[in-house]
């Protein structure tokens, strides 16, 4: 995959930019401000505007190594300038939601011999899920990470990310949390590893605060046992759930 303008750029919300194809309802952009989605992450939303018209993308599709924005109704943009446009506030609500469940994710290693991560979804709502293997955690000393959590946002660690070789990602301990998936790397053999300093560097293709400390506090909500080792841990920010 390439690199998405976006993970470099999560705080560019507007972009000029070229339609280089176009078909109905359908569209390739030289540059593209939007997440995509992957990873348990919902896709940025967001319209398309140029002279005399404005509509809503809808979603996004990958194709040939090219990604497509679907565009809310059949019409067929000419290739010529358009401006993109990301919902800042839902763009905020995706990185402030997955940066917490870093923070949850590092906590959890840390404290249960390095548990791997089993599932992760996160939700519109300002709720989220992410599923551990841990199947003799006790559900109490699991809630309690609740207060370790809101500690670290607290602290606001700054958050940053850098890009390693695919091989280099594999041979480092703890940076593959996932039992099962991998971001996968870019064009150029590179994975990108997103830092919370001072607390957690894991392997990661998700939107991210700048630090900490710009997320609302969370609340543990439930902790339910799916299967014999998947413990799930429903986190909401402290503001929405």
């Amino acid at each position: 995959m390439s690199r998405y303008f976006c993970l470099d750029h999560p705080d560019v919300l507007t972009l000029t930019t070229e339609v280089t194809d176009a078909r109905p309802g359908r569209v390739l952009l030289a540059e593209s401000p939007f997440y995509p989605g992957g990873g348990g992450q919902l896709s940025d939303r967001g319209t398309l505007a140029w002279d005399g018209g404005e509509v809503a993308i809808s979603g996004f599709e990958s194709e040939g190594g090219r990604l497509w924005h679907l565009l809310a109704e059949p019409i067929e943009l000419p290739p010529a300038s358009a401006e993109a446009r990301v919902d800042g506030p839902f763009r905020h609500l995706m990185r402030a939601l997955h940066t917490d469940l870093h923070i949850v994710n590092a906590v959890v290693f840390q404290d249960f011999d390095g548990a791997l991560v089993t599932g992760v979804q996160m939700n519109e709502d300002g709720t989220a899920r992410i599923d551990f293997d841990l199947p003799d955690a006790d559900n109490e000393r699991l809630r309690a990470i609740e207060e370790t959590v809101n500690a670290l946002i607290r602290q606001d660690l700054a958050v940053q990310a850098t890009h390693i070789p695919e091989t280099a990602a594999f041979a480092e301990p703890g940076l593959i949390r996932s039992r099962s998936v991998a971001p996968p790397p870019s064009a150029d053999g590179q994975v990108r590893i997103v830092e919370i300093v001072g607390l957690d560097r894991q392997a990661c293709g998700g939107t991210h605060l700048a630090s900490t400390g710009a997320s609302p506090p969370i609340r543990i909500l439930k902790i339910d046992n799916k299967g014999r080792h998947n413990r799930r841990l429903r986190i909401g920010l402290a503001d929405s759930a």
